[in-house]
C-alpha cells in the first residue's frame, strides 16, 4: 500500500513538473516554412531558427509566463530588432515585433 501511494505521488509529480514548462518552449513552423526553436536561457527564452537561410542564428530573447511572453525579435533578412512579443494560444504563437508600437511585422507559428 505504502509503495503504491509513494508511486502515484511520484506520477503525479512528474507530471505537473512537465505541465509546468512554458506554453512557447519547442519547435515552431514559421509562415515562411522554416522552424524556429524556442529554449530557455537564463532567465528568459531564446528563439534560434533551425533550419533555412538563417539556420542557427538566434533572433529573439523574451521574457514572459502563461502564454505573454515580450522582449526583443530580429528579422534576419535586414537584420534589424524591434520590440517583439509573443502570445500563444493552444498550439500557435503570433509573434509581433513592432518600432515605435507604430510599425510592425507579425507572424503566426504553429507548433511542431
Amino acid at each position: 500500500m505504502i509503495r503504491a501511494t509513494i508511486l502515484a505521488a511520484a506520477l503525479v509529480f512528474s507530471a505537473s513538473a512537465a505541465l509546468a514548462e512554458e506554453s512557447i518552449v519547442g519547435k515552431w513552423k514559421t509562415e515562411d516554412g522554416e522552424t524556429a526553436v524556442v529554449t530557455r536561457c537564463g532567465s528568459g527564452y531564446c528563439v534560434t531558427l533551425q533550419t533555412g537561410e538563417y539556420a542557427g542564428r538566434q533572433v529573439g530573447k523574451m521574457e514572459g509566463k502563461d502564454g505573454t511572453y515580450t522582449g526583443e525579435l530580429t528579422d534576419p533578412e535586414d537584420n534589424k530588432t524591434y520590440s517583439g512579443t509573443g502570445i500563444v494560444s493552444g498550439n500557435t504563437v503570433k509573434m509581433q515585433g513592432c518600432v515605435l508600437k507604430i510599425f510592425c511585422k507579425s507572424q503566426t507559428w504553429t507548433k511542431l
